[in-house]
């Protein structure tokens, strides 16, 4: 998740203080990504650097006020552009499950069936938290709607995979008898970009 474009996204609504932001986005995004005051700091400070955000001049009433930021003209070009750009997945990260349960297959000693139980119970305790706030979400809240409905669908989402993965891993250990073996770089090579 891009902190970078969050803030400019926020300031593009109205100039707003570092605390603010931070309330703005834990609030915009259902509190399900939470935001450390320093995080906020430090990405508006390169945002400054850059040439995207500037603070305004303080209040003549409160010059002692936090002063505001806004964005710049480059930062409403910056933000444009992102607007218009769809989401690669090659850029969203690691996951560091899939890494995870990739290496536990095939590294002797793992419990993978135990280490999968424990995974499906925590994401399906997660679901039900997520399910739970979205169901006490006033209907007008769409940014929080629509961040607690993406993380349903992904936790949906991880634990068929999760049971994809027990299945594959029971059926390899039937077949040979042991942990499969550990994958050829270029098979791995295809499996990354077939996933992209």
């Amino acid at each position: 998740m891009s902190v970078k474009y969050a803030l400019l996204a926020l300031l593009s609504w109205r100039p707003s203080t570092t605390y603010q932001l931070r309330k703005d986005f834990d609030t915009w995004t259902g509190q399900t990504w939470p935001l450390n005051i320093g995080q906020v700091s430090t990405t508006l400070q390169r945002l400054e650097r850059d040439g995207l955000v500037v603070r305004e001049a303080g209040a003549v009433d409160d010059p002692a006020a936090p002063e505001p930021w806004r964005l710049t003209d480059q930062g409403r070009a910056e933000l444009a552009a992102w607007w218009r750009s769809p989401v690669s997945r090659a850029t969203r990260g690691r996951d560091e499950l899939v890494i995870k349960l990739a290496l536990a297959a095939v590294v002797p000693g793992v419990d993978v069936a135990a280490l999968i139980q424990r995974q499906r119970a925590a994401t399906q305790r997660t679901l039900h938290d997520l399910t739970r706030l979205r169901r006490g979400l006033d209907v007008t809240d769409l940014s929080a709607r629509l961040v607690l409905s993406n993380h349903i669908y992904a936790a949906e989402a991880e634990l068929r995979w999760l049971d994809e993965v027990e299945e594959t891993v029971t059926r390899a250990k039937l077949q040979t008898g042991k942990a499969p073996k550990p994958a050829s770089s270029t098979t791995a090579d295809n499996l990354v970009r077939s996933a992209r």
